[in-house]
């Protein structure tokens, strides 16, 4: 089962209580849902193109888990303390098998396009 990731660019906005009170009551939101942050605001040294704003990536067991997480009770209750305050772009994505190799992901693709 692979691993999947909630991935949010948050836009720089002045500190607001209400973004503090989510901060606060966030993770007793994903903890039933084996969520843990990973990222949460760190630096970021963009290398390409350019990246306004901070990053926050959470990660889950997987992808049901990680829909069920946000779309949740708990979640949806705080999560208009985020979103009146910060403009971001939100995602879920499922991440790759512990043994995952683009070698053989390219090989594959290769496979099929001789179809």
């Amino acid at each position: 089962m692979a691993p999947a990731y909630a991935l949010a660019h948050l836009r720089r906005a002045p500190v607001h209580a209400d973004v503090l009170e989510y901060l606060e009551r966030i993770q007793s939101t994903l903890t039933p849902f084996g969520g843990r942050f990973i990222v949460h605001g760190g630096v970021v040294d963009v290398l390409e193109g350019s990246w306004p704003g901070d990053v926050v990536i959470i990660e889950f067991p997987d992808l049901t888990r990680a829909r069920s997480w946000y779309q949740s009770s708990a979640y949806q209750e705080i999560k208009t303390l985020r979103t009146r305050h910060l403009t971001a772009d939100v995602i879920l994505v499922e991440g790759v098998e512990a043994d995952h190799s683009s070698a053989q992901m390219a090989a594959a693709l290769r496979r099929a396009g001789s179809r």
